[in-house]
C-alpha cells in the first residue's frame, strides 16, 4: 500500500531543505512540503530560521510557515492539527505531502500522539517569569519538586522553559504534568507515514556546516533582524520565539552592548541543538537512514522515496 505521505527529518544544517528541493524537481512537481520547524511558524523571523525564500516557495509550495506573530504561542497540538489539515489539502490536489524539518517534538507528536494537556496560559507564564526574575529558576524548580517530583527529577534547575510549563500546568489544573504524560494519547494519521532520516556519519562535517551557516546568517543581517524584533513592545526575551537558537544569543549580545562572542555562542548553541536532534532520531522508528555527508545523498533520497511510493 502506498503511503499517504513521507517524513524527511534530520538535524539542523544537514541539508534537508536543499535535498528536499532536489527531490521535488526530480519528481516534477508531484510533492508539496509541510514544514516541521517550530521557529519558521513565526513571521518576521526569516534569517535566523533559514526560512525558504520567495523563489524556493514559488518552486515548491510550502505549508506551515509564517503562521503567527512572534508574541503568540504555538504548540505541538496546534502543529498536529495544522499538519493534518495541510496534508489533506495536498492530497486533494493529487500530490504527495512531504513533512520536512528538524523539530523532533513535532514528529513525535504526530507519530506517538499527544497528551490531553491544557493550552498555554500567557498570563500564568508572565507571572512565573516575574517570579523567576526575582527568585531564580532553581527556586521555582524546588517548588516544582514539591508538587510534581517526577517531572522535577528529569529537569535541570535552570531549564526555564520546561520548569515554567510544568508549573503552569499545575497552577492551571491542579494536576502534575507527569499525570498528563501517563494518560493515553491520540495519534495522528501521519503516524503511519514512513520516515527517511538524514544523519551525517561525520560530526566534524556537521560542525563545519553549522559554523558556515551561522556565519552566513550573521552576514545576512541576523543581528539587525533581532534588533528590529526588539522594537516590538510586547515581545520579550523569555518568549518561545526569542528562545530559538540564534535569536536568544543575538538578543543577549544586544543587551550586553557588544557582539563579541556572538559567533561562538551561536555556533555552540546550534551544535547542542543538532546533538539533541540526532539523539531523538536514534530513538525513533525510521524506514531509511541516509548519510547526508556522503556523495550521492540526493540520488539515495530519490530512490528511497520512489521505493516507498511503489
Amino acid at each position: 500500500m502506498k503511503p499517504l505521505g513521507i517524513c524527511l527529518a534530520g538535524p539542523t544544517a544537514s541539508g534537508k531543505s536543499a535535498l528536499a528541493l532536489q527531490l521535488a524537481d526530480a519528481l516534477h512537481g508531484e510533492v508539496e512540503f509541510i514544514s516541521v520547524d517550530s521557529a519558521q511558524v513565526y513571521r518576521g523571523m526569516d534569517i535566523g530560521t533559514a526560512k525558504p525564500d520567495a523563489a524556493e516557495r514559488a518552486r515548491v509550495p510550502h505549508h506551515l510557515i509564517d503562521l503567527i506573530e512572534p508574541e503568540q504561542a504555538y504548540s505541538a497540538a496546534m502543529f498536529v492539527r495544522d499538519a493534518n489539515a495541510a496534508a489533506e489539502t495536498i492530497r486533494a490536489r493529487g500530490r504527495l505531502p512531504l513533512l520536512v524539518g528538524g523539530t523532533m517534538l513535532y514528529f513525535k507528536a504526530l507519530r506517538d500522539g499527544l497528551d490531553a494537556m491544557p493550552a498555554a496560559d500567557l498570563a500564568l507564564r508572565e507571572k512565573l517569569d516575574t517570579r523567576a526574575a526575582a527568585e531564580g529558576w532553581p527556586a521555582l524548580h524546588a517548588e516544582l519538586a514539591k508538587v510534581d517530583p517526577a517531572t522535577a527529577a528529569r529537569l535541570a534547575p535552570h531549564d526555564a522553559q520546561r520548569i515554567q510549563r510544568a508549573l503552569e500546568v499545575w497552577l492551571a489544573t491542579g494536576q502534575p504534568l507527569s499525570a498528563f504524560h501517563a494518560q493515553s494519547a491520540t495519534t495522528s494519521d501521519i503516524a503511519r507515514w514512513p520516515m527517511v532520516s538524514l544523519q551525517p556519519g561525520s560530526r566534524a562535517w556537521l560542525h563545519e556546516r553549522i559554523a558556515q551557516r551561522f556565519e552566513a546568517m550573521l552576514a545576512a543581517g541576523l543581528v539587525d533582524e533581532v534588533r528590529h524584533l526588539r522594537q516590538r513592545p510586547a515581545l520579550r526575551p523569555e518568549m518561545p520565539s526569542m528562545r530559538c537558537v540564534g535569536y536568544r544569543q543575538a538578543w543577549a549580545a544586544l543587551d550586553a552592548g557588544t557582539l563579541d562572542g556572538l559567533r561562538e555562542a551561536g555556533i555552540a548553541a546550534t551544535r547542542q541543538l543538532a546533538k539533541r536532534q540526532i539523539t531523538w532520531l536514534r530513538s525513533m522508528q525510521v524506514h531509511t537512514r541516509i548519510a547526508c555527508d556522503e556523495p550521492g545523498a540526493d540520488a539515495r533520497l530519490l530512490d528511497a522515496v520512489r521505493q516507498l511510493r511503489g
